[in-house]
């Protein structure tokens, strides 16, 4: 099916051109961030040596180079590859994980990852993997239980805590 059927037919997502110019500008905005931040820092070189963000400031350099290097050539390549990078169903897919996972992320900071882990499992378990009830309660519990005691008890490093972890009082 030509690239022209798929987007009669609704099918069509995204070119690999237009994917690898949106990679490329993400690319840049994290070296751009990388860059902003190593120079707000120091990156120069001073008479003690390089400052903290000399380095980084660098490798942000680099990166955002490479990722204008790839945008011209997506943007500007004689012969740009539009076949489509990701169909529907796929992206339907991919989607189906990504969004819970930013909630997941998003969710974190105010509820506390054990809490937040035990609800990502679950889910996970239950939407996408079609696990029974007996199954997905166990191991949604079982999984942050033992790293609960794993990180925060046997290691003794501190992860992030919510309401329910503060009430237990941890």
């Amino acid at each position: 099916m030509s690239n022209e059927d798929k987007a009669a037919d609704g099918q069509y997502t995204v070119s690999y051109r237009s994917m690898d110019a949106f990679v490329a500008l993400c690319f840049m905005a994290v070296a751009a961030v990388v860059m902003w931040d190593s120079a707000r820092v120091g990156a120069g070189w001073v008479s003690d040596g390089p400052q903290a963000g000399y380095f980084p400031f660098y490798i942000g350099l680099i990166m955002f180079i490479s990722g204008a290097g790839v945008l011209v050539m997506a943007l500007l390549t004689k012969k740009p590859n539009l076949t489509t990078f990701v169909e529907k169903g796929q992206l339907v897919s991919v989607l189906r994980v990504l969004i819970p996972t930013a909630i997941y992320v998003g969710v974190m900071p105010s509820i506390g990852l054990y809490v937040s882990s035990a609800v990502f499992i679950a889910v996970f378990m239950l939407w996408i993997g079609k696990y029974s009830l007996l199954w997905a309660i166990p191991v949604s519990l079982g999984v942050p239980l033992f790293l609960f005691v794993l990180f925060e008890i046997w290691f003794l490093i501190p992860l992030p805590k919510g309401p329910v972890e503060a009430a237990l009082g941890f």
